[in-house]
């Protein structure tokens, strides 16, 4: 598979996973990180699910998924046990224009969802496409051990940074060589100190003491 990376904008989207096993609820857990709105369809499912689903976190049917259980949905996620099922319930959703993950065949469905490692606003994202998900998770897993927690703060006050920048810098090559500054090594450990919450006049001033700023 020789994919299109993105990163979608989730939020209070219908998705549906027909499964109700340890791989629809990985599914469901990142589709929840992302804000999804999560319909979950199994004749049984996991406790977390369920817990889930007492919450109101998840919405839940406690049957076999039907065709028509794909009617609105955004994404689908055929997850369950049974590969014939998947490969009935993504054709079905092919013909509605609904894209699919299998969980079964990652090659069958539309996309396949990479190992993440989330650090607040940071996302790293890995795929290996044909290679298999084995060497992706390894991959994930030598980057989280890289891209500590602690980078978590400092993405929240890049955020506020950038936010700053535009609103206190007028000219615009000023501004693009200030930005360009704010990820380096030195200005990382700076944010790491620095709140999100300090006035845009604060940080801009921050920014404009990092060394090399000028330099275009």
């Amino acid at each position: 598979m020789n994919g299109y990376p993105i990163m979608l904008d989730l939020k209070d989207k219908p998705v549906l996973i027909a499964g109700g096993g340890a791989v629809a609820e990985r599914k469901a857990a990142a589709l929840l990180e992302a804000g999804g709105d999560v319909t979950v369809v199994a004749p049984s499912v996991s406790p977390r699910l369920r817990e889930w689903a007492d919450r109101g976190r998840i919405r839940l049917a406690e049957r076999e998924a039907r065709e028509e259980d794909l009617a609105g949905a955004a994404l689908f996620f055929a997850a369950t046990d049974d590969a014939e099922a998947n490969r009935r319930l993504a054709e079905a959703a092919r013909a509605r224009g609904v894209w699919t993950n299998v969980g079964t065949d990652g090659e069958a469905g539309d996309f396949v969802t990479p190992a993440v490692v989330r650090r607040g606003d940071l996302v790293l994202a890995v795929s290996a496409s044909a290679a298999g998900p084995a060497l992706a998770a390894r991959v994930a897993r030598e980057l989280g051990q890289r891209y500590g927690p602690d980078y978590a703060h400092a993405a929240a006050v890049l955020r506020a940074v950038r936010r700053a920048a535009k609103a206190c810098v007028g000219d615009a090559a000023e501004r693009r060589r200030l930005l360009a500054a704010s990820a380096t090594d030195e200005a990382l450990a700076m944010w790491r100190e620095a709140s999100p919450d300090e006035p845009p006049e604060r940080l801009v001033e921050r920014l404009r003491q990092l060394p090399g700023h000028a330099e275009g």
